[in-house]
C-alpha cells in the first residue's frame, strides 16, 4: 500500500505531517470548496472539468484561489507522481484560511489549499457483481434555493447523516430526496434509473450534484444509442426501476439491487453492463499511461 501524500501549500509531504490551523474558517465553518478526482495510470482523469468546476464553485462563494490553473496541474500531476502508485484518489481543498473567530470571512487573508492522495474503494465486489443495497433517507437534501448544489462546498453534514442511517439499517448507501419528495442524489453519488429502456437521471433543480461522472455517463449513453432524459423522480420511480444505477469520482459505477428492501427488476442490467464497459473503455483512452519514476520503460 502506498503512503498517503499531501500537496500543501506548494510543499509535498506525508499526510500526517500537514496541518491546517484551528483558526482556518473551513474547519470552523465548512467555509470551503473541494473537488475529488481519479486518476489511472498516473493521469487524472478529467482533470479540466473538475478544476473548472472548482473555479465556478470559489466564484460562487468569492473565495479567491492562490493558484492558477496551470499551477493547479502541476500539483495535480506531482502529487500524483510523489504518491507512487499509477491509480488512487486525490482530494482537493481550497479553505477560506485563518481569520477571527465569528462566520465574518473578511479576516481570513490566505486561502489554504492542498491536495490527498490516497486509494479509495467505494465498491466492492459483491456490490459489482451482486448490486448495492439502497435505502431512501429519511435526512433531506438541503434545498438548490437555501445552497445551490452546483457549489462542491465543505458543508457535508446531511449527507454524512443520510450515510448514517444507510450503515444502521444494514444498507450501502441511501438516497436523499428533496424537500418536495423529488430523489436528489445519493450521499457521495448521483442517481440513475432505467424505464422503459430510457436513462433517467435527476437535474440539478432537484438538488442533484452537477456531478462530472454522470456528464461523462450521459455522454456515454448518447454515444452507445441509449436515450436518456433529465427528469424529476420520486421514490416510486426507484421501486419501478428496471435498472438503478449510482455513479460518481469515487463510485465510478455501482448497479443497485435493492432500494428499501424492495428487488429491482435485474441487476446488474443490461443498461449498466453496456455503460460500464464504455467507461472503462472511456478511461483506457484519456488515461494514457505516464512513466512512473523509477520505473523502466520497457
Amino acid at each position: 500500500m502506498s503512503n498517503v501524500v499531501c500537496w500543501l501549500n506548494g510543499k509535498i509531504m506525508p499526510a500526517q505531517e500537514a496541518c491546517v490551523p484551528v483558526l482556518d474558517h473551513g474547519l470552523l465553518y465548512g467555509d470551503g470548496i473541494f473537488e475529488g478526482i481519479r486518476f489511472y495510470h498516473g493521469r487524472a482523469f478529467r482533470l479540466a472539468q473538475h478544476l473548472s468546476r472548482l473555479y465556478r464553485s470559489a466564484s460562487a462563494i468569492r473565495l479567491m484561489i492562490p493558484q492558477d490553473d496551470a499551477t493547479l496541474v502541476a500539483a495535480v500531476k506531482n502529487t500524483i507522481v510523489a504518491f507512487g502508485a499509477p491509480a488512487g484518489y486525490l482530494r482537493l481543498v481550497v479553505t477560506r484560511g485563518v481569520g477571527k473567530l465569528g462566520i465574518d470571512p473578511t479576516s481570513c487573508m490566505q486561502p489554504n489549499v492542498f491536495i490527498i492522495a490516497d486509494e479509495l474503494s467505494m465498491t466492492s465486489e459483491r456490490m459489482l457483481y451482486e448490486g448495492a443495497r439502497v435505502i431512501v433517507a429519511t435526512t433531506r437534501r438541503i434545498a438548490p434555493d437555501a445552497l445551490d448544489p452546483r457549489i462542491k462546498s465543505l458543508n457535508y453534514l446531511n449527507h454524512v447523516l443520510a450515510r448514517m442511517e444507510a450503515t444502521h439499517a444494514g444498507a450501502d448507501e441511501a438516497i436523499l430526496l428533496n424537500a418536495q419528495g423529488h430523489v436528489a442524489e445519493g450521499t457521495a453519488d448521483n442517481v440513475f434509473v432505467v424505464r422503459d429502456g430510457t436513462l433517467l437521471t435527476p437535474p440539478v433543480t432537484d438538488g442533484a450534484l452537477e456531478g462530472i461522472t454522470r456528464a461523462v455517463i450521459l455522454e456515454l449513453a448518447a454515444e452507445n444509442g441509449i436515450p436518456w432524459a433529465e427528469r424529476s423522480l420520486g421514490t416510486y420511480d426507484l421501486y419501478m426501476a428496471e435498472e438503478c444505477v449510482l455513479t460518481g469520482t469515487g463510485a465510478e459505477l455501482i448497479p443497485v439491487c435493492k432500494v428499501d428492501g424492495r428487488l429491482l427488476g435485474v441487476c446488474p442490467g443490461p443498461v449498466f453492463s453496456q455503460l460500464q464497459t464504455a467507461f472503462r473503455e472511456l478511461v483506457e483512452r484519456e488515461a494514457v499511461p505516464d512513466r512512473m519514476p523509477g520505473r523502466n520503460a520497457g
